[in-house]
């Protein structure tokens, strides 16, 4: 397997880019929507509203932890998560700046 070189790019670029990865699969995005509805939840609350088994749900809930984008509070034999404030604010004022590099219609294109 290739190296992904993730350590030529800034500190900055890798955030965004493990920000977005939360943002890129569609179970994670249900996810996340779920819990700022919900702004708390169990897991297998989460596996009841959504149509995806146990361990799938697992999986994506370790990768959105695994970024900080939420929060796991440990209660055996439970596990409820909620959306880390700071993470969602610090996603939201990056891809505001990423998009707001770009101004769309001063720009000429091949």
């Amino acid at each position: 397997m290739g190296v992904t070189k993730t350590e030529i790019f800034t500190e900055e670029q890798n955030r965004v880019a493990d920000l977005a990865k939360a943002f890129a699969h569609p179970a994670r995005v249900a996810i996340l929507q779920l819990l700022a509805q919900k702004k708390a939840c169990v897991c297998g609350d989460l596996v009841d509203e959504l149509p995806l088994a146990q361990a799938t749900v697992s999986q994506h809930l370790k990768e959105l932890k695994r970024i900080g984008i939420i929060h796991g509070e440990i209660d055996p034999p439970r596990v409820c998560y909620c959306i880390n404030e700071t993470a969602w604010e610090e996603a939201r004022q990056m891809f505001g700046a990423f998009f707001d590099t770009v101004i769309v219609g001063n720009a000429t294109c091949c």
